[in-house]
């Protein structure tokens, strides 16, 4: 069990270490090329002895060397190779032993970044090395196939205790993610997890306040909303008055974790566009697609990000499905009222998607431009969160599929966008949690072939990847098969929770 510390106390030690002249220094000074390295170091004494030890330092020693000093005063963390006596002969193979090689056990308290959680959890992979909030509900998916449901039920406790001691479930558990969250899928873990439940109505009783938590958190300030003012953090008020959501952070400052990319991008912005900047570049990390084409006015130029301007399809869609969920779960508990306040939210939502998302002309569903007022322009796998969660209508999802067959499907599964730019959320590049939720949501609409199509070009992609390399890849490039995935601020990395999740579930659903 991992010691106790004050959430209060565990905040104020990351803002303190961040702020501070040694991190920036370090940070702009390149001594590593990837700036998660240092925001991850910890260190080897009390934080606020180093930092005052770096300053004594820095005055009395000519000779002061900052490598040096970090090597004395830091732990650096370590990116796990996975060698070639840990791969599997073949995929299927390969998934169970990387479930043992990516799992965690519950943390000791330090004075790093990391905050620590009291049960085991599941990484990613590569410089991922902490829980991520989104990543866990796509890992969970084959965690259950691989039977290990113990494993997916700690991660979905680690998460409660995180909302309980930070006030939100955070991008993932570093003290510089608490700004912000990311897409919610507490619900959805609560859903796959219930049906192995003997005794549901105990399980529901013990989870549903932290799904309304989460709930809330989306939607705090709506009731500062009026027509004189329609905005505030995440939740906006439109025209008609129904209320719709944006990815936010309540932080408008540089990514500790790239502060030196974000510092160089912001050079030649006036105070208010740095500010602007800092805003929209935390808010795209927030939707998890970090970064693409949807958030930006020119593809190419991460400047141009206004993701704050942006009402995305696929975050209304989860706090729909969130919403029904809560609807459902109420009544299965035997709370009516409950039940019909989030039925009319639910309602009410799904008629904002479909009036100020859905796109006739286009065939598809498009997030929304605030400042145009208009749908965006961009086409993207966010999409097809609609039939993900059953809101579409049957004819729009036949719409729908046709899109997704004529411009996304390519040789080796979907393309992210329908635009190639150097953003790694766009095409060329194919992941794996859109293709579980194109999977799912064709199926729903009666949609089995092209659904089968999709998974198969995707474990063909991953297994020839695997045949050649021994690797199980974050992303993919989908188009060019010999190519490795790229795009983004850090190179593809290796492990992977989500490709590894998805792909054993592809080959559960490719038996039925």
């Amino acid at each position: 069990m991992v010691k106790t510390n004050s959430s209060a106390q565990t905040s104020q030690l990351g803002l303190d270490f961040f702020n501070s002249e040694l991190f920036k220094t370090v940070q702009i000074s390149q001594i590593f090329a990837d700036s998660k390295t240092f925001a991850d170091a910890i260190p080897k004494g009390p934080i606020d002895e180093i930092l005052q030890q770096y300053e004594v330092n820095k005055q009395t020693n000519h000779e002061f060397n900052l490598e040096d000093f970090i090597s004395e005063f830091f732990f650096l963390p370590e990116q796990t190779e996975i060698s070639s006596n840990q791969r599997g002969v073949n995929v299927k193979q390969h998934i169970k032993i990387l479930w043992q090689l990516l799992q965690k056990p519950a943390d000791e308290v330090d004075e790093s970044s990391l905050l620590p959680l009291k049960y085991p959890y599941v990484v990613p992979g590569g410089r991922f090395r902490e829980i991520y909030y989104w990543d866990s509900y796509f890992t969970a998916l084959g965690l259950i196939e691989s039977g290990h449901v113990a494993l997916v039920e700690s991660m979905l406790e680690n998460f409660i205790d995180l909302q309980t001691r930070f006030g939100c479930i955070p991008n993932g558990n570093r003290s510089y993610y608490l700004s912000r969250s990311q897409p919610p899928i507490l619900a959805l873990l609560v859903e796959l997890l219930l049906p192995i439940k003997a005794d549901k109505n105990s399980f529901l009783s013990a989870h549903i306040n932290a799904i309304e938590a989460e709930y809330n958190f989306w939607m705090h300030g709506s009731e500062l909303l009026s027509d004189n003012h329609t905005e505030q953090s995440r939740v906006v008020k439109m025209p008609d008055g129904s209320l719709l959501n944006r990815y936010w952070d309540d932080s408008a400052t540089p990514r500790p974790e790239s502060y030196r990319e974000d510092m160089e991008l912001s050079e030649g912005l006036t105070g208010k566009e740095k500010i602007r900047f800092y805003r929209n570049v935390r808010a795209a990390c927030e939707s998890g697609w970090d970064f693409s084409s949807r958030w930006l006015d020119e593809s190419n130029s991460l400047t141009s990000i206004r993701t704050s301007r942006i009402l995305p399809v696929d975050l209304n869609c989860l706090l729909y499905k969130q919403e029904m969920l809560l609807s459902t779960y109420y009544t299965m508990l035997g709370k009516g009222g409950k039940s019909l306040v989030y039925s009319d939210l639910a309602k009410q939502r799904k008629a904002a998607i479909l009036s100020h998302m859905w796109s006739e002309h286009e065939g598809f569903f498009l997030d929304y431009d605030l400042d145009r007022q208009t749908h965006s322009p961009v086409k993207s796998l966010a999409g097809i969160l609609p039939l993900f969660v059953g809101l579409a209508e049957q004819a729009q999802a036949d719409k729908v599929a046709k899109v997704i067959n004529q411009q996304f499907l390519k040789k080796g599964g979907l393309v992210t966008t329908a635009i190639e730019s150097e953003q790694q959320w766009d095409a060329p590049n194919g992941w794996a949690p859109l293709h579980w939720f194109a999977v799912q949501g064709l199926i729903k609409y009666q949609n089995r072939p092209l659904a089968e199509d999709i998974m198969q070009r995707w474990l063909s992609t991953v297994e020839t990847y695997f045949s050649q390399t021994g690797k199980m890849m974050e992303k993919y490039n989908v188009c060019q098969l010999s190519n490795t995935a790229s795009g983004g601020e850090y190179t593809v990395q290796e492990g992977f929770g989500w490709t590894n999740g998805v792909s054993q579930a592809f080959y559960n659903e490719l038996k039925k």
